[in-house]
């Protein structure tokens, strides 16, 4: 679990402007520091024109004028105190692991703040979290920031098992990463709930845990008969 530097904190707002076009175009809600720049720069994102010259502007400006270590305090140190909880549900994957296709586990997650973004992202190859806090400790969807660091480890576990392989839509994956974490999680995690994309179809398939053992197959069901 870390802090951001002001290098990392500028390079995550910068991909998610690089990506506002996808955001916008599924109504994520994004949080970015305010100011003619940011604005300028979203609008060059949106017509492919951003260049490195506009990188080095937000370097400058993040580290000059929005970043504070301080600011990150109480969201790290909810997380901390959520540590343990994160722990037990890992371990529970890890031993109980679907039968009929791979979920991936890393040995650490990696855990990083950050005061901008959609509310969380995962890179699947590193086993690397980034996950939303605001200045006073507040988190998007749940109150308990356990509940989107699963879902961001859930996204790992499935991303080339499933994901990739079968070239799973955006809504459905996040169908998909949701029921997961509700069938195995419920119990630990009580105000976690599936958002209301993909393909619900899903849900007639997926009604309790060992339904996961199949997710495979119940995946390319879906997605044939689209």
């Amino acid at each position: 679990m870390t802090i951001p530097t002001a290098a990392q904190e500028t390079n995550y707002i910068w991909r998610t402007i690089r990506d506002i076009v996808f955001f916008e175009q599924h109504q994520y809600q994004l949080s970015l520091p305010k100011g003619r720049l940011i604005e300028a720069l979203k609008k060059k994102a949106r017509a492919k024109q951003l260049s490195d010259e506009d990188y080095v502007a937000l370097k400058k400006f993040v580290t000059d004028k929005v970043y504070q270590e301080a600011d990150y305090q109480k969201g790290y140190q909810l997380i901390k105190q959520n540590e343990a909880l994160l722990n037990r549900l890992i371990k529970q994957l890890s031993k109980n692991s679907p039968k009929n296709w791979k979920f991936k586990m890393f040995d650490t997650y990696r855990v990083t703040l950050t005061l901008y973004g959609s509310g969380g992202s995962y890179d699947p190859d590193r086993g690397s979290i980034i996950i939303f806090a605001t200045r006073d400790g507040k988190f998007k969807q749940y109150k308990n920031p356990a509940n989107t660091i699963i879902h961001e480890i859930t996204h790992i576990g499935i991303e080339y098992s499933i994901i990739r392989k079968h070239k799973v839509p955006h809504g459905l994956k996040e169908r998909i990463v949701d029921t997961f974490v509700l069938l195995n999680f419920k119990k630990y995690l009580p105000e976690y709930y599936v958002q209301n994309m993909g393909d619900k179809r899903l849900d007639t398939y997926l009604k309790h845990k060992k339904d996961l053992d199949n997710l495979e197959e119940v995946v390319k069901k879906v997605l044939k008969k689209k």
